[in-house]
């Protein structure tokens, strides 16, 4: 038996939660044609501060990093995003530990959830570019 023939490819697939309440809210408090362009700003925002944090890995600048997490808790937080709020969080709680391998995994995941909940928000809202 060849050694190749025993490698088993993982698929990793991330379970996004949105708070439907937040994004009804906010469709109640500011009106569809607003809500729909905060969510846009939202959702760009996090797709560059997703970015940020894997160029901040990337050059080890683990207070970059850090702060870049924090503020994707905040703004997931306040747009519904839950599951993306809580790996953000890991993220952070992996800097403040010092443990540089826990870091890369978490931030994996983070960017893995990241994009199905950006996608997610993409389509329960309808948006089209």
């Amino acid at each position: 038996m060849n050694v190749v023939d025993k490698i088993i490819t993982l698929e990793q697939k991330e379970s996004v939660r949105l708070d439907p309440d937040r994004l009804g809210g906010l469709c109640g408090q500011l009106g569809d044609a607003n809500a729909v362009d905060v969510l846009c700003r939202t959702i760009e925002e996090l797709a560059l501060r997703l970015s940020n944090c894997d160029r901040f890995w990337r050059q080890r600048d683990w207070a970059g990093l850090r702060k870049c997490a924090k503020s994707l808790v905040a703004i997931a937080d306040q747009a519904g995003m839950t599951a993306l709020a809580r790996v953000a969080g890991d993220v952070v709680n992996t800097v403040d530990a010092g443990d540089a391998v826990a870091t890369g995994a978490t931030l994996s995941r983070l960017i893995r959830v990241g994009e199905r909940s950006l996608t997610a928000v993409w389509d329960q809202q309808d948006l089209s570019v």
